[in-house]
């Protein structure tokens, strides 16, 4: 197949839909697909003009011959376009709808919603990350279930997490510095527990909504805990590596997932896990971890307290993880179901 994937720039993000984009890039060209990433600037998925203009551009420059395939979060570039979508062969891949960004003001949520409305049934194929956010694209967004199929990320074989040895509990969270993540709810839970010895490392771009990372910087002042809580950015695959070999335990407070690649990471490495519901919350068994109401910090806070404490029960936990990793899917395994999926 010759494909063209249409993303927002910049596409090396470390943000967990563009990790999935990234892998089923690189797997597909190993398979001998020629695959091509065209990346939009502007602003995403609130767009702006320049975004607009890109979409129009990368469209009509588009040889006939090529499948486009375009990721969920520049579909709002191509507002106004659902005849030019429907015209030829075409992908969406979601990870979960824009409209359901934390966030956004309702005049904005109500045109994202309006525009995935008008534009996803207008493409021969949907690809989504889970089978919540299938349900949901069916239910909410009106696309053919015969036109949808679902592809969940992959992992990798990974060596098993060591944890941190102590003192105290090494907490890792990941994910883009941005309302929907929840990092806020995160931190409140973490700055009730003054009495343990905790420290937290977010991973996560902080220039999707550098508004909010400041916000959350201040966040963490106020609370009394910057000295327990490190700002990571992005960092590279070794350092991440590092930071997962002495990670005691994962936390993410989203509000939403479309899946929750680093969930599964988690568990892949053997690292208990204190999330909140949604579609990552079907990868965690009871044993393996917490899961609390989305924006209940007080909640999330008291799960936590009882992982952070016992050093026992999160052993307990971590062993349960490492088994239920044990069964997750390989990248090899979805890459050549993703490629299946593409085929209209």
């Amino acid at each position: 197949m010759h494909i063209s994937l249409i993303v927002p720039a910049p596409f090396d993000s470390l943000s967990g839909g563009y990790a999935y984009d990234r892998r089923m890039v690189n797997g597909l060209r190993a398979a001998g697909h020629a695959v091509a990433v065209i990346e939009l600037p502007g602003t995403h998925p609130v767009t702006d003009e320049a975004a607009r203009s890109a979409a129009r551009g990368a469209w009509g420059s588009l040889p006939r011959d090529v499948l486009p395939v375009i990721d969920g979060l520049a579909l709002p570039a191509f507002a106004g376009q659902g005849d030019a979508l429907g015209s030829r062969p075409a992908a969406a891949l979601i990870h979960h709808p824009t409209a359901l960004e934390t966030g956004l003001s309702d005049s904005d949520r109500a045109t994202l919603r309006n525009t995935e409305l008008r534009l996803l049934p207008r493409f021969a194929r949907v690809v989504a990350t889970s089978g919540p956010t299938a349900e949901r694209l069916v239910a909410d967004f009106g696309v053919d279930s015969g036109r949808l199929r679902v592809v969940v990320p992959g992992t990798d074989d990974t060596p098993r997490s060591t944890g941190s040895g102590g003192p105290g509990c090494a907490i890792l969270s990941i994910g883009a510095l941005i309302p929907r993540k929840g990092h806020d709810v995160l931190v409140r839970a973490l700055a009730r527990l003054f009495d343990l010895d905790w420290r937290l490392t977010i991973v996560g771009s902080a220039t999707r909504d550098p508004t909010h990372a400041r916000e959350l910087a201040t966040l963490v002042r106020q609370l009394g805990v910057a000295d327990q809580v490190r700002f990571a950015s992005e960092v590279d695959d070794a350092m991440l590596d590092e930071l997962w070999r002495r990670t005691d335990l994962f936390a993410l407070a989203s509000h939403w997932e479309g899946y929750g690649i680093a969930v599964a990471e988690a568990l892949k490495r053997g690292v208990p896990v204190a999330i909140t519901t949604g579609a990552a919350a079907a990868l965690v068994p009871p044993d393996a971890g917490v899961v609390c109401p989305p924006g209940d910090h007080n909640q999330l806070s008291k799960a936590m307290r009882r992982m952070i404490f016992g050093i026992t029960l999160r052993q307990e936990m971590a062993e349960a993880a490492w088994q239920a990793g044990r069964a997750l899917p390989s990248w090899r395994t979805q890459i050549d179901a993703f490629a299946a999926a593409l085929i209209v």
